[in-house]
């Protein structure tokens, strides 16, 4: 299988201090900061990152398991609302919420809400992060 890469790098101290990401195919690089990434200030951050990534992987992931089911989905559109919070042992992923709409003909709800659930449950990025709490609100189009 392949292996996917990212880089990031930081410059100075946490506060005051500047980084940037990139992706490892060139696609991607942003500039994130303490400020982009616990405030909100300009520039990108991991957890804007991690959300990008669980939100394609589900959005592949559902309309796999949709089309493997019968139901062939017009389109598939999710987001990931990703969580960053501070506690006892310091900042960590608290919560991922995943908002997804999506377009399938003929499909009833029930059965829509099952894949939707099944999905999530198989997307890769949901069992990398399968030690934060990942929610999901499912919606037909």
């Amino acid at each position: 299988m392949a292996i996917r890469t990212g880089q990031g790098i930081w410059e100075g101290n946490l506060v005051n201090g500047k980084g940037r990401i990139k992706f490892g195919s060139g696609a991607f690089e942003g500039q994130y900061s303490f400020s982009s990434r616990f405030e909100e200030g300009k520039g990108t951050n991991p957890e804007e990152l991690i959300g990008a990534a669980h939100a394609g992987c589900f959005s592949m992931a559902f309309s796999a398991a949709l089309s493997e089911a019968g139901f062939i989905p017009k389109k598939v559109d999710t987001t990931a609302k990703v969580h960053l919070g501070k506690g006892d042992k310091g900042f960590k992923i608290t919560l991922i919420e995943l908002v997804t709409t999506a377009d399938v003909p003929g499909i009833e709800n029930g059965k829509f809400q099952e894949i939707a659930a099944a999905a999530k449950v198989g997307c890769p990025v949901s069992q990398a992060l399968a030690a934060t709490e990942i929610t999901l609100d499912a919606k037909l189009a």
